[in-house]
């Protein structure tokens, strides 16, 4: 039986990592700084530990052959346009050592979780953008220090690789949602947020958004995430690979799914002031069909129904 590490397995993309991965027959070790919030623990160990330090890497990566790197100081919109510093130092110091840690240790294959926040801005400017394809990568202009430190252990990756022989996988995630995440206090993404909202909103009431709610993503579910993360790391390709859906809509859009799932039939959308990120943002799918033969398959509308109902629980208790 193959022992695998997920670190950020108390976050919301890990801890659904952790249960599929034992589903599939695997030990699996997880860590992360708390446990999983929403849920149980389904690590065969669990282990409370700042990977920020280096001998808590050692401690983490000891006797296993596969890690997804998933641990990271992360969230939405709000908070990863102000703390640039904070967001580079802590991610530099998880992502550097827990990769040497696992060199060191004699991991096999090492998955790292990197960001479709590493496509440069100018590539982004306008809401009807151009899907981005792994290339589009460089020259490098990442928005914001978090596109930058994921574009940097890209490269580390790369190198381990080709210095050290260690195996690597790299996956770039275009906006995962689902149930069991993040929803309230600061970090959630954007369709937490705005379940979060209609479900706080009485019927002829207003919600929020930032910006003209013009500026277009795509949306990929947690279940097809997992299965993508998975595949990746048994296929044998080993440069970046895009994650998401390639279906774009703008956060209009996606708001006023949200309220007709509520079932609420007079909800206004706002427009307020704040951060918005670049202005389009949509994944090119065609390497993904190509290497892993697969493709995220479940549909916007149907992903945000257990989401909302999910978090409408968790905010009427």
């Amino acid at each position: 039986m193959e022992r695998v590490l997920v670190t950020g397995a108390g976050g919301f993309i890990g801890h659904h990592l952790v249960t599929y991965l034992k589903a599939k027959g695997y030990w699996v070790r997880g860590v992360d700084l708390k446990y999983p919030e929403f849920s149980e623990v389904d690590a065969d160990e669990f282990e409370i530990l700042d990977l920020r330090r280096w001998d808590n890497c050692l401690q983490a990566t000891r006797d296993i052959d596969h890690v997804y790197a998933l641990a990271a100081d992360m969230g939405g919109m709000g908070f990863i346009s102000a703390h640039h510093a904070e967001i580079l130092r802590n991610n530099a110091l998880i992502n550097i050592h827990t990769m040497e840690a696992a060199r060191i240790n004699g991991v096999k294959r090492y998955l790292y979780t990197s960001s479709a926040c590493i496509y440069p801005e100018y590539l982004q400017e306008e809401a009807d953008v151009t899907p981005l394809k792994e290339e589009d990568a460089y020259p490098a202009a990442p928005q914001d220090a978090y596109g930058w430190e994921k574009l940097v252990t890209e490269i580390l990756a790369r190198y381990y690789t080709s210095d050290y022989g260690l195996e690597t996988r790299v996956v770039r995630f275009h906006n995962i949602y689902g149930p069991y995440g993040t929803y309230d206090g600061g970090r959630e993404k954007a369709p937490a947020a705005l379940c979060r909202k209609v479900v706080n909103t009485e019927d002829g009431g207003v919600i929020e958004v930032w910006g003209d709610g013009e500026q277009t993503r795509s949306f990929c579910y947690i279940d097809d995430c997992v299965e993508g993360i998975y595949l990746l790391m048994q296929s044998d390709h080993a440069d970046p690979l895009n994650l998401g859906r390639d279906r774009m809509v703008t956060i209009n859009e996606l708001a006023n799914m949200i309220i007709k799932i509520s079932g609420k039939e007079d909800i206004t959308i706002k427009h307020v002031d704040g951060p918005q990120g670049v202005r389009g943002r949509n994944s090119d799918n065609s390497k993904l069909r190509e290497v892993l033969e697969w493709e995220p398959k479940t549909p916007l509308e149907d992903g945000l129904v257990p989401t909302y109902r999910w978090i409408e629980k968790m905010v009427k208790g």
